[in-house]
């Protein structure tokens, strides 16, 4: 089975920039004006999974809940390092996830959306 977890945005530039430099994702590819969207896929190669974010003309106006989260699992300490270098670098605010498994187990932070996103400290 493959996932693709797709999200209407208002800023995909700032999407893109903050998956593929803060998150480590690749572009896995992109369109324009496919049938009024704009888009972006980003992930990792040869994986089963991929964030899909569009845009158009269309607003939106997220009401992401103080549980929502996106959480990544980085494959390698080295993995984990670059991405919490990124977040200081790029002096991305920590916030504190509602809840405490994630306050012990990970560090959140919020994308340009709104969402929070969970880089887990487990499995590295």
């Amino acid at each position: 089975m493959i996932l693709r977890y797709a999200r209407h945005t208002n800023d995909l530039n700032a999407i893109k920039t903050f998956y593929s430099t803060i998150i480590q994702l690749d572009v896995l590819g992109e369109f324009n004006d496919h049938d009024g969207y704009d888009g972006i896929f980003l992930g990792k190669e040869n994986e089963n999974w991929h964030l899909e974010f569009t845009t158009n003309h269309n607003k939106v106006n997220h009401h992401f809940n103080e549980d929502d989260y996106l959480v990544f699992y980085p494959n390698t300490l080295k993995d984990h390092q670059l991405i919490l270098d990124a977040i200081s670098k790029h002096k991305i605010p920590e916030i504190k996830p509602h809840n405490p498994y994630w306050v012990k187990n990970g560090i959140a932070i919020k994308d340009p959306d709104g969402l929070v996103v969970i880089i887990s400290k487990q499995k590295i």
